[in-house]
């Protein structure tokens, strides 16, 4: 069913350009939606760097659309700086402050009744996090799709390691679009010829450009058009920069109903059930703590927000379930918040998709109360690399087993292949773990179902040779027929083993137990299929490659082969931990 299908009864009229004015004077501009003929409507705010108009055309039916024709005044917002709107745009910076604004100036708009609801997804996600920390006194609910929540630990950087592909292709998009208009042709040339998708607005740059180095090369490619790409690069560390946007720091002073909106194969996988069950722990009054609803979809980075499959999930259709309207879904929550008495939860607070059966079902909490976590073992007669070696995965504790070794070139880096990236979602394994330098451990046929519910994580016992390493994981369900499905993935940069804000180099051949958080997931391993664990030290152009030196990250030109050992014997059991829901 296409969004123009689920039109709603009144017509709609569009007001283009219409100016708020900041509380520092900075004139931004919006488009406004209005439902014809009803005289005071509930209204929606969305506010984007974008661009308000982005694929608007006079005879498209969008998202603000949608909700106008429904009985919403609907109004679409540049951020300070972007498409017309005057100030600097500087991620995440001002919008707090002109959030506030926009909601108050919104409530008194003619035609508005004064109540507020606020929807957006990613940038436009995070937004309204900072604008509820507000408190804007109109404000009523608000429905975030899939928002970061820490700036530095899950977003530009994941435990260290830089999301080198989403960053460079987030800044090339952001530099495009402040060149939009320019007479500087040659310039925007050039930067388009760095996509290797010149059709996609987010695409991922060339090979070739993705493995330049020193990556401080970017800030000249990028100019003035995204100066804030030094300070990303800059700032390697955990640190002042970043907490001004850690929203952990701000939960508390939010006090409005939320429903929060995710998936399994999104970059904000770790961070949509942390604002869910912060703000269920600390919003701060009872009604709020107790009006807060999330839903967890099977869905990539871009979720569809109607279409007829599951697309855009990679190699897998999730089937008719997943085909969900969330367009509909938001709907419903804004009509029973802004429309009707708002006075009960409308929804079971916990909605999720349960990959392998693909299937929704309701929940009370996550993760689930019934949730037994369970340890499976890494083993082997040292010899786990590649699919074909001898790795296995028991629930039997380790004795005495001899490690297992690879080296890690960075200049042969292990190719992303899906996973939780924008345009990423599900993608055949095998072909990595055929490389000597993936490390692959699998259990048994399963002779019955187990489903797999909950965060995940991997303690992994490891050394390398040099000062710095990483490591990454990825779990997967084995299909009889050889397909290897990613289902959760996870990297530890080593320097940050114990400390996001005071990375330290590592030992050599000192072996370390390394915490490696794989995320989210709902899925049901069917009888007849395997459950494996493949180890390596890269994941490229996804995350940055570590040059195995010690260099900062934006400086880094010269790169060394580690060598890399896993541990798991009686005093050293690398172990991946599940969370098992029974049948």
């Amino acid at each position: 069913m296409s969004l123009s299908d689920q039109r709603g009864p009144f017509a709609v009229s569009r007001e283009r350009d219409v100016i708020m004015v900041t509380r520092d004077g900075k004139r931004l501009l919006s488009d406004i939606y209005r439902p014809e003929g009803v005289e005071a409507a509930p209204v929606l705010v969305r506010r984007t760097p974008y661009g308000s108009r982005k694929n608007d055309l006079a005879d498209k039916f969008t998202e603000a659309d949608f909700y106008a024709s429904h009985g919403y005044l609907t109004v679409v917002q540049n951020t300070r700086g972007r498409f017309g709107s005057e100030g600097l745009w500087y991620p995440f910076v001002y919008e707090a402050n002109d959030g506030y604004d926009a909601i108050e100036w919104a409530a008194r708009l003619p035609g508005s009744n004064g109540r507020i609801g606020t929807f957006g997804q990613s940038y436009g996600a995070l937004v309204q996090y900072l604008a509820a920390a507000q408190r804007p006194e109109h404000l009523i609910t608000c429905v975030p799709v899939s928002a970061p929540l820490a700036a530095f630990e899950n977003y530009w950087y994941q435990r260290g390691a830089l999301e080198l592909n989403w960053t460079l292709s987030y800044f090339l998009n952001m530099a495009l679009g402040a060149l939009t208009g320019s007479e500087d042709a040659d310039r925007v040339a050039r930067l388009e010829k760095l996509k290797a998708d010149p059709s996609m607005r987010f695409s991922p740059l060339r090979d070739e450009a993705l493995r330049h180095l020193p990556l401080t090369d970017w800030i000249d490619a990028f100019g003035d058009t995204a100066p804030f790409l030094k300070d990303v690069l800059h700032h390697s560390a955990d640190g002042a920069y970043w907490w001004a946007v850690d929203l952990r720091r701000q939960l508390r002073n939010i006090d409005v109903p939320m429903l929060h909106l995710g998936s399994w194969y999104d970059i904000a996988n770790w961070d949509t059930p942390q604002y869910f069950n912060g703000l269920r722990e600390h919003a701060m009054s009872a009604r709020a703590r107790e009006n807060q609803a999330m839903i967890m979809g099977p869905w990539a980075h871009l979720l569809p927000y109607s279409q007829p499959t599951s697309k855009g999930t990679g190699d897998i259709d999730f089937g008719p379930e997943a085909a969900t309207s969330l367009v509909a879904v938001q709907l419903a929550w804004f009509d029973h918040y802004l429309k009707g008495d708002g006075r009960d939860l409308p929804r079971a607070p916990v909605r999720v998709f349960v990959m392998g059966e693909n299937r929704w079902r309701d929940e009370a909490q996550w993760p689930l109360e019934r949730t037994t976590f369970t340890a499976l073992y890494l083993h082997s007669g040292g010899s786990a690399n590649t699919a074909a070696g001898d790795g296995t995965l028991t629930t039997v504790a380790p004795g005495p087993e001899d490690p297992d070794r690879y080296h890690y070139d960075p200049d042969n880096p292990v190719p992303t292949a899906g996973g939780r990236y924008v345009g990423g979602g599900v993608h055949d394994q095998a072909k990595n773990q055929a490389r000597p330098d993936v490390l692959v451990y699998t259990a048994p046929p399963r002779d019955s179902p187990i489903e797999i519910t909950g965060p995940i994580d991997l303690s992994l016992h490891a050394a390398t040779d040099g000062v710095d390493t990483d490591f990454v994981a990825v779990l997967c369900d084995v299909h009889p027929d050889g397909f290897v499905q990613n289902l959760a993935e996870g990297i530890v940069r080593g320097r940050f083993r114990d400390s996001f804000d005071d990375p330290q180099p590592m030992r050599p051949d000192v072996a370390y137990e390394l915490r490696v958080p794989l995320g989210n997931v709902s899925h049901v391993v069917a009888a007849g299929h395997r459950i494996r664990l493949q180890v390596t030290s890269s994941n490229f152009p996804r995350w940055d490659r570590n040059t195995n030196t010690g260099d900062p990250i934006d400086q880094a030109t010269r790169t060394r082969v580690a060598g890399q050992s896993v541990f798991h014997d009686e005093l050293r059991p690398s172990r991946l931990i599940l969370p098992v829901v029974p049948a």
